[in-house]
């Protein structure tokens, strides 16, 4: 089973769609980087692989950790995750924007998806997103959610970039449903 034709839209970090996790395990070990397997018991043949660094940013790249999601052992989607605990929301919010229009340059203009403000218990979360879809059921998602406490007057932001791949999921749970 390919992913055929879905070339327009691929993950990065030297992947591809359908990828084994075993993939990402290596590069993470090269790079001696935290690997964190989750199995939900609920959700047969779903796995995710969470790779992280101790030192913040991972090797060669702008982000602080990715998420795979595969299905009975293959890549349908890719979490780049942006986020910097330790930086301010302002700063968080800069390289949000930036990778915004890094994103629309290389993969076209990208339309808002959901913005939402709620404030509860002294606290303002905000949320923007914004997609592009060039081929029905494959996707790039780009999120931020900025948190302000109100009490303490602090305030920070994280966001991450989905690469989503939901025709190879449909063929994967297809593939998984057949005796």
């Amino acid at each position: 089973m390919t992913a055929s034709g879905q070339a327009i839209l691929k993950p990065p970090f030297g992947l591809s769609w359908g990828d084994s996790p075993e993939k990402l395990v290596t590069w993470a070990q090269n790079h001696d980087l935290n690997v964190t397997i989750t199995v939900p018991g609920k959700q047969p043949g779903l796995s995710l692989l969470r790779i992280s660094s101790d030192d913040g940013f991972l090797p060669d790249h702008k982000a602080t950790a990715i998420e795979g999601r595969f299905l009975g052992g293959r890549l349908y989607e890719l979490t780049v995750d942006y986020s910097n605990p330790g930086e301010n929301a302002e700063k968080t919010l800069e390289r949000f924007e930036a990778l915004k229009r890094e994103t629309a340059r290389e993969y076209g203009k990208l339309k808002p998806n959901q913005q939402q403000r709620k404030v509860a218990d002294q606290f303002v979360t905000r949320t923007e997103s914004f997609h592009r879809e060039p081929v029905r059921g494959l996707f790039l998602l780009l999120a931020y959610t900025e948190v302000e406490d109100l009490l303490r007057e602090t305030k920070s932001g994280r966001f991450s970039l989905i690469y989503r791949n939901d025709n190879y999921r449909k063929e994967l749970e297809a593939a998984m449903a057949k005796p």
